[in-house]
């Protein structure tokens, strides 16, 4: 394992390409799937729309949400269409996708923008097909705890807690991912050399990454991206599927805004359940005030017969 920045043996993540923080035992709250598809290795890259803060190792923490099965089944066949790109067919999956669980650890040895990963020909292609974000966190050496620990997770990355780190470094083992990669250093005498803006110049336009997809691939995208999308806040839907999600990427049918086109849709069918819910409200609410008029009326006709009034005859049809 090639020693960047304090990965490896120790507390792992120091300095990084986002900002001045320093951390110690740096520890990331994932979403499940993707949680745990990074520790087992099958994920190799992170995305992010913010550069990865830290260069070393980072542990994994899988929040508390529980994964639906379709979301489980949509990233798992991303992951199988890629990686037979490759001719990886043999996949292990996860059994099970724990939540509000410390599941491991992985080293990131690297940051780049999208439009970068997409077109470095020096990684397998499987890798660059992962590429789906503003900023890509390169991962490596993936471990997992055998047995998860149970903790609470924080927005971004933070510090583990010391008596959690203690326990969970001699619980890990390592792990072997079905295609494991060594991201080549731009310069291999500065291991934070690997950042955004690092590969600019190694870009070539006529890369595989503009060709057209098989359909396949095009389709286990578009399903990688609506699960990724669940989760993401109302008001940055628009910004993350015209811009992190759809960068570099370059398939036909597939774009911003057929995505946009699909949130459009569901929002008109909600829309349109709830008008049909008020509607059968008001007449539900209707219905009694119609039933009082009409006693009220028979009660008129009763006194008015009462007072000899001519009452009103059922007209003939």
């Amino acid at each position: 394992m090639r020693g960047r920045g304090g990965g490896g043996g120790g507390g792992g993540g120091g300095r990084g390409w986002g900002g001045g923080k320093k951390y110690r035992n740096a520890c990331l709250t994932m979403h499940q799937p993707w949680a745990s598809l990074l520790v087992y290795g099958i994920k190799r890259v992170e995305g992010r729309s913010w550069p990865s803060p830290i260069t070393g190792r980072l542990w994994i923490h899988a929040a508390s949400k529980v994964p639906d099965a379709d979301t489980i089944k949509a990233m798992e066949d991303f992951y199988r269409e890629i990686y037979a790109v490759n001719g990886i067919t043999d996949i292990k999956f996860p059994e099970h996708y724990p939540t509000s669980r410390l599941l491991g650890c992985v080293e990131v040895v690297g940051c780049v923008k999208c439009e970068e990963l997409v077109s470095w020909e020096a990684v397998p292609e499987s890798v660059r097909l992962e590429g789906l974000t503003d900023f890509c966190w390169l991962c490596e050496n993936p471990q997992r705890l055998l047995v998860p620990f149970a903790m609470r997770g924080y927005q971004g990355v933070y510090n583990l807690e010391k008596r959690i780190y203690d326990a969970a470094d001699r619980g890990l083992r390592p792990v072997q991912g079905p295609l494991p990669v060594k991201f080549p250093l731009p310069n291999p005498q500065d291991p934070f050399s690997l950042k955004p803006g690092s590969l600019v110049r190694y870009l070539n336009s006529s890369t595989s990454s503009a060709v057209e997809k098989p359909l396949s691939i095009t389709a286990a995208i578009a399903g990688a991206r609506a699960a990724a999308t669940q989760f993401s806040k109302k008001d940055q839907i628009k910004a993350s599927t015209s811009s992190s999600l759809d960068c570099g990427v370059n398939e036909p049918g597939v774009s911003s805004h057929s995505i946009r086109f699909e949130v459009d849709s569901v929002k008109g069918k909600h829309a349109e359940q709830q008008q049909q819910s008020d509607q059968a409200q008001s007449i539900t609410q209707n219905q009694p005030n119609a039933r009082r008029g009409d006693a009220s009326g028979a009660q008129n006709e009763v006194r008015k017969s009462q007072l000899g009034a001519p009452t009103r005859q059922p007209s003939e049809s």
